[in-house]
């Protein structure tokens, strides 16, 4: 008998496995998967550490959670500068003053805030009732219709205008030549990969894959006094209530015999033509250079398509509209019932979480849980 059973491996069910097993808890962990890592699983090819389900840059301004998960990884200075690629023109993203400059011609931070002022006032938008609007009003006509239209459409697979306002609230704008999209105070990627990461949180754990929790869930219930469920919530009820919506991704990957085909880890396809939204190459967020600082002669690209969520799709981003969010919250009471089992992570609390979110949640649980 396990005192706890978690259910997936990735970076929520690590985290609380290994800080049970640090309690004097006897902990099994299980994945539907082959491998460990959940979403953040890198896989070795032609030397590059590949991110299987899309780019993960690791970023955060909240130090205990800094200091807590470089205890399993040393992480390196990748800096997150994305390049928006609109019918051929490069534009720099986040929106800062490379990018004004190659738009409109400003050279100083002034005439930039003329630029976006005098275009947010020909749109006549006072308050924001939609994505479009939000975005006119943050950094004007041209850069929405060129940068964020397109690709956002692409991306939700909904019109701009049907897309709630704070999906863009976040939106970096830079009056300054600031490249750095995240801004944040600490990032990076972990020498290695994130599998070497999540490997070393669950060091001297007992951990099973190609386990289905839900295909045997009686089985597995009997085997611990308490389950960490990180899977999807509506899953787990049968998807009783209804079933939630995500956004898919689908990857198309391609090793190319040349040392590089961009020139940047991520370039995003701005206009609606393009059928993917973007394109990493993965060697350049370690630089281009192997474990040994040599550089690497291939590279690998991935193609990205946003798709809608069906059942046997991987779910990425939870839609969290107003429809869904209800749903949720009728399924969240049913879990409140549950009482020998905790609901965490992304799709367990159907919550769209950065890496470092997903890590701060899992130690507050900890606190809680094992205190």
């Amino acid at each position: 008998m396990y005192d706890y059973l978690i259910v997936g491996a990735g970076l929520y069910g690590a985290v609380f496995a290994h800080e049970a097993k640090k309690a004097g808890k006897s902990v099994l962990v299980i994945d539907k998967r082959p491998n460990i890592a959940g979403n953040v699983y890198t896989e070795k090819v032609e030397g590059i550490n590949i991110h299987k389900y899309g780019a993960h840059i690791f970023h955060t301004n909240n130090k205990k959670v800094w200091n807590y998960i470089t205890q399993f990884a040393e992480f390196n200075r990748f800096t997150n500068s994305p390049v928006a690629n609109y019918h051929g023109e490069l534009y720099s993203l986040p929106f800062n003053m490379y990018t004004f400059n190659k738009m409109w011609g400003v050279v100083t931070p002034e005439e930039a805030a003329a630029k976006i002022e005098e275009q947010r006032k020909d749109a006549g938008i006072t308050e924001p009732k939609n994505l479009e609007e939000q975005a006119i009003s943050l950094v004007g006509t041209d850069i929405y219709e060129k940068l964020i239209k397109g690709y956002t459409e692409k991306q939700w697979g909904r019109p701009c205008t049907e897309l709630p306002s704070f999906i863009i609230k976040r939106l970096p704008v830079r009056l300054t030549f600031d490249n750095n999209y995240f801004n944040a105070l600490y990032q990076g990627i972990p020498v290695g990969g994130y599998t070497k990461m999540v490997a070393n949180l669950l060091d001297g754990i007992e951990v099973r894959l190609n386990e289905d929790y839900l295909a045997k869930k009686a089985e597995y219930d009997v085997m611990a006094d308490k389950v960490i469920y990180t899977g999807a919530i509506d899953a787990y009820f049968d998807y009783k209530l209804g079933t939630l919506e995500y956004r898919s991704v689908r990857f198309e990957n391609e090793t190319l015999d040349k040392p590089n085909f961009q020139g940047n880890a991520a370039v995003n396809y701005t206009d609606v033509e393009t059928p993917w939204t973007r394109i990493i190459e993965h060697k350049w967020f370690e630089f281009g250079k192997d474990e040994d600082g040599n550089d690497l002669p291939k590279t690998v690209i991935s193609r990205e398509y946003s798709s809608e969520w069906k059942p046997g799709d991987e779910p990425y981003y939870p839609v969290n509209d107003e429809k869904n969010g209800q749903l949720y919250a009728q399924y969240r009471e049913l879990a409140e019932k549950e009482n020998k089992v905790i609901f965490g992570g992304r799709l367990g609390e159907y919550k769209y979480y950065d890496m470092d979110a997903v890590i701060a949640s899992a130690l507050d649980m900890c606190e809680k849980e094992l205190a």
